[in-house]
């Protein structure tokens, strides 16, 4: 990627490529820039330390990276209805429950919760974005959906890697960051603790240092008997 401020070319055959490229494709020369806003050239293993300090490159660039971002974004949103297992659990609302241990509707309502992260997540990864529904990466929705599977079944990540065909450090990977911006973005909608937990008049504020941990399978843990 470059800006449209900046013009190649080779010193030594004087082929002037359209793009970005190392070595001239004519002589195979380093390639030269010039910067035609600024005035500044130079050769090609300097041009990344001026497109980052220059003031007339470094705004387009970033317009041009954000254009990308939203069309990343996009792709991998259109992926949440049609890759499996959010395709076929969402069908009903007893599959659904079945599976992550709520109704289609609250895994939305929890999706829209922690969607932001999700889905930048997902972006600065280097997927390979395509329409199909075939599981190289998962969607944002898949992410979900697939941690809220494992919390309720605890499945083995080697399980769970078989199902979507995805690697078992991959799963690994996915059910961790998942469970952290759950927790992140969950937990300081539902708790607020005391600031100051000796006083009972101390009224309720954000939470800091505290972990919530919710036992979401229906195997029952017998109370222990009283001393």
């Amino acid at each position: 990627m470059s800006s449209s401020q900046v013009k190649w070319d080779c010193s030594q055959c004087g082929y002037a490529p359209s793009d970005r490229r190392k070595y001239c494709s004519e002589c195979h020369s380093m390639l030269t820039w010039a910067c035609t806003a600024s005035g500044r050239s130079g050769r090609y293993t300097h041009y990344y330390r001026h497109r980052d300090n220059c003031s007339y490159c470094t705004p387009e660039l970033e317009e041009e990276k954000q254009h990308e971002m939203e069309e990343k974004q996009q792709q991998l949103q259109a992926l949440d209805n049609k890759q499996r297992p959010w395709s076929e659990w969402r069908r009903t609302n007893a599959s659904c429950i079945q599976h992550t241990g709520y109704d289609v509707e609250q895994v939305q309502e929890l999706y829209s919760m922690c969607e932001e992260p999700l889905v930048n997540y997902c972006s600065h990864k280097d997927y390979r974005l395509t329409y199909s529904a075939a599981t190289s990466y998962l969607s944002p929705m898949n992410m979900l959906v697939v941690t809220l599977w494992y919390l309720k079944h605890y499945h083995s990540e080697r399980y769970i890697s078989s199902e979507l065909n995805l690697s078992q450090a991959a799963v690994n990977y996915l059910l961790s960051t998942v469970v952290d911006i759950l927790h992140s973005c969950v937990y300081p909608e539902l708790i607020s603790i005391p600031t100051n937990l000796s006083s009972g008049k101390t009224p309720h504020g954000p939470q800091q240092h505290h972990k919530l941990i919710v036992d979401s399978t229906f195997i029952a843990i017998p109370e222990p008997y009283d001393s």
